[in-house]
């Protein structure tokens, strides 16, 4: 109902993050209302990425308050482990690790102590989301660029993540694989995962249902 719509993920309030004498983030206010996709647009050094870093709990803003589900974040070590079991980030140079496809996409799950064959089936279901069906035994350091990205992407979703936060995750990959990933960023959001997403592509957001927030030089200039 109307109240599950208004359940907010994020709340931010005068966030700030410094890189040296520079105020790389100040947001004022912002909320992340759950199950749906944000998109953040903006020049390259408007703090998109810092944005995301704060959004997946790998870096204390310097100033301000974060509140997730509505409990203020106290960013202590054990509550932190906690906070980034429930939202996975993928970095635009989402790095894979030497060996096979399905070790890495299986990585998060068996730190979680996921059971080997539970492993293998949610393995299998986030490759087949991603077009890569039949990849498990392939070896990780021969994917193509659009393919590595989209196996890291599986290894995001097989954790099946409340929050998945995604840097750029089109920008430098093939059309097919552009596609597929834009397919399921549209799926994922609909299915009720909140998904908070940068982009450069000015068009991306009249192809997907989202609210768009632009920052400028650390600021929200809309949203």
């Amino acid at each position: 109902g109307e109240a599950a719509l208004m359940t907010k993920v994020y709340d931010l309030a005068r966030v700030q993050v410094r890189f040296g004498l520079r105020l790389a983030l100040d947001i004022d206010e912002l909320a992340i209302p759950a199950g749906r996709l944000h998109i953040l647009m903006g020049p390259n050094g408007s703090g998109k990425s810092t944005l995301l870093d704060v959004l997946a709990f790998l870096r204390k803003p310097d100033g301000g308050r974060v509140a997730f589900s509505g409990v203020p974040v106290r960013w202590t070590r054990k509550e932190l482990g906690t906070l980034r079991k429930q939202v996975t980030l993928l970095h635009q140079h989402s790095y894979l690790f030497s060996g096979t496809v399905m070790a890495n996409v299986g990585f998060g799950l068996r730190l979680r102590g996921a059971k080997p064959a539970e492993i293998r089936g949610s393995v299998e279901q986030a490759l087949a989301l991603v077009g890569l069906a039949g990849f498990e035994t392939r070896d990780s350091a021969q994917l193509s660029g659009g393919e590595a990205r989209r196996v890291a992407l599986a290894r995001a979703l097989a954790c099946r993540p409340q929050v998945l936060l995604l840097d750029e995750p089109l920008a430098y990959v093939d059309e097919e694989s552009a596609d597929i990933i834009e397919g399921l960023i549209a799926s994922r959001s609909q299915d009720g995962t909140t998904i908070v997403m940068s982009s450069h592509d000015e068009r991306i957001g009249e192809r997907l249902a989202s609210r768009v927030i632009r920052l400028n030089e650390g600021r929200i200039a809309s949203q």
